[in-house]
């Protein structure tokens, strides 16, 4: 990473960080006055309730009163006094009563529990009540408390009052009991003022008919399954709990209140629930506001560091760029100074004087190389042609001397000394030919290329070799893998070279032994690897094994494995050795698996 990148992002990151701290620190902060502020609205709402209940209770026990002191009332209790237990012929009685005082229930109870009229269900006239004389000694006159009202439409809840009315004439002091109150549902919640983004539902309780439900001020409660977790722990508990609940338009949070009955049971329970919209709409933008300050901060980071920088990194980036120039081969680049510090001129001094200094270097050695390469050259040309000219000088000074003989005798030295001139001539011929393949090796011609297939071609060739009687049998074990493919190569060049590494590990191991062929695929490469048993090589040789004219061996020119690297090199590939002394050898041939060899060689060309 340059310096102008690690001081952008170090300036960056800084001003990412300080931005990312300050939006978390603001959006915490935003949670907790929120959640601050969203208990004392549900505090004030849940107080606000309370005192609505305690209003409606009051008028209930209000409007009852006015229900005993009626002269209906009256006139009934004095008639059921004087007749006694005949209540059919009251019947009706409740309904007008009920509905003159405003309430939503109204019962006129005997004093054996049985319903003399009933005003929201005259149905149930001759039934017994469920609690109202089992209430009636402490709740009669007193204040009203909620109820589980049965009706005609299932339980309801509502606030109810008990009062007892003395029957006229009647010995023992009989009483009838009058049981009213008015419903607590929408109606009685559309009275409560809500904060903006809150809102107040009530579960009743179905008791033993089933499961409760849900009312709000609207009329279209919403659905109870998301609720019923908090319902069922404040049911089991009686106690306050609070739960967030997760709707497909955003969470809320609810506080649930438990409404208790006389006899301290869950009748009802009071949600209070507050919207997260405000909330994540403010940390949203929050969030949005920071991250365009961050966006601001890192140009204006990016224009700081580019800034201050330039001075620094400018004039270095040239110096880098002129020395991957000088190693591209470009010896005449040449530096701009400009307006850089005294430090980095003095660099740049430095690397022109440098590269003058390797200028000159690299002539001298390009002039020695030469030298020692045509002096190898020299060198490998007579030893090669020393063994082939002898042979023909012993033939023609054998011509020379024949000259004396007879014709029969002439005529017979003539033919062996021809024969052993075109032998001689023959080994002239193919030394030249060998020094020629080596000096004109062929441009590889790419095509596709199954490379299992090359390598079986080339093994097919030697098989008859290694079976051969009378030499030392060498195994060979063949492991292909179907993973390799094809590839784009010269297939007449790959088969050649790896023939030369088969001969060449066969030469190795003149007492037998194993030889091993391999292919394999690794990510992006194809390898292939031939492996002998024999003596190995030592470290000097390993290092020379690839050198032209370089052999270990009594025969040969030196040049199978140099061709070999050739032609390995020629396909943008490499290939290496792994041999100890008395180890055997092996070589390893990496290919690539795409075109990447093609496109190596054209850039080459």
């Amino acid at each position: 990473m340059t310096l102008r990148l690690r001081l952008f992002a170090f300036v960056a990151g800084a001003i990412a960080a300080t931005v990312i701290l300050v939006t978390w620190t603001v959006s915490a902060s935003a949670r907790r006055s929120f959640a601050a502020l969203d208990a004392q609205r549900t505090a004030a709402l849940v107080a606000q309730f309370r005192k609505a209940f305690a209003g409606e209770g009051d008028q209930v026990g209000v409007s009852m009163d006015r229900v005993a002191a009626s002269e209906p009332v009256a006139r009934l209790a004095a008639d059921v006094g004087r007749l006694g237990a005949t209540y059919a012929r009251y019947v009706d009685e409740a309904g007008p009563l009920r509905a003159a005082h405003g309430l939503d229930f109204l019962d006129i109870v005997a004093g054996d529990g049985t319903i003399v009229s009933s005003g929201h269900w005259p149905a149930r006239f001759g039934y017994r009540h469920p609690w109202a004389t089992d209430a009636s000694a402490g709740a009669a006159g007193g204040r009203a408390s909620l109820e589980a009202v049965e009706t005609q439409d299932g339980t309801a809840l509502g606030l109810v009052a008990v009062r007892a009315v003395r029957l006229g004439g009647s010995i023992g002091g009989r009483r009838l009991l009058l049981v009213g109150g008015r419903r607590v549902d929408g109606a009685f919640l559309q009275s409560l003022t809500l904060p903006p983004e809150m809102r107040v539902l009530l579960y009743q309780d179905a008791g033993s008919e089933g499961r409760g439900h849900l009312v709000d001020a609207s009329g279209h409660p919403p659905p109870s399954a998301p609720l019923d977790p908090l319902i069922a722990r404040v049911r089991q508990s009686g106690e306050p709990a609070a739960d967030t609940v997760n709707w497909p338009e955003g969470a809320e949070s609810f506080n649930a209140i438990p409404l208790l009955g006389r006899d301290r049971k869950v009748l009802g329970i009071l949600l209070v629930g507050s919207s997260g919209r405000e909330l994540a709409a403010l940390v949203g933008s929050i969030r949005w506001a920071g991250i365009g300050f961050g966006a601001l901060g890192i140009v204006f980071g990016f224009l700081v560091s580019y800034i201050v920088s330039a001075r620094v990194t400018r004039p270095v980036e040239q110096l880098a760029a002129a020395a991957r120039a000088v190693g591209g081969g470009d010896w005449n680049v040449a530096v701009d100074q400009g307006a850089a510090a005294a430090e980095i001129r003095d660099l740049t001094r430095a690397f022109e004087a440098m590269t003058r200094q390797l200028a000159e270097q690299r002539d001298r050695l390009v002039q020695a190389e030469r030298v020692a390469a045509w002096r190898e050259l020299a060198r490998r040309l007579a030893h090669e042609l020393k063994n082939p000219l002898f042979p023909l000088r012993i033939s023609v000074d054998n011509l020379r001397r024949a000259r004396a003989l007879a014709p029969a005798q002439f005529d017979e030295v003539f033919e062996e000394s021809l024969t052993a001139l075109g032998a001689g001539l023959q080994n002239l011929n193919t030394v030249v030919a060998r020094f020629s393949d080596f000096a004109k090796m062929p441009t590889p011609q790419f095509a596709p290329v199954t490379l299992n297939g090359v390598v079986e071609q080339a093994i097919a060739i030697f098989r008859p070799q290694l079976a051969a009687p009378g030499r030392a049998p060498i195994g060979l074990i063949v492991d292909l893998d179907p993973a390799v493919g094809s590839i784009r190569a010269d297939a007449e060049q790959i088969g050649r070279a790896v023939q030369n590494l088969l001969l060449n590990a066969i030469d190795a191991m003149p007492d037998g032994g194993d030889l091993r062929v391999r292919t394999s695929r690794a990510e992006a490469v194809v390898c292939i690897d031939v492996s002998d048993t024999g003596e190995g090589l030592t470290a000097e040789e390993r290092d020379r094994l690839f050198t032209p004219y370089y052999t270990t061996k009594h025969h040969g020119t030196g040049l199978g494995l140099a061709i070999v690297q050739s032609v390995v090199a020629d396909h943008s590939g490499m290939i290496r050795v792994d041999s100890e002394r008395g180890r055997g050898t092996t070589f390893h041939i990496e290919l690539p698996a795409g075109m990447n060899a093609e496109r190596g060689m054209r850039n080459a060309d």
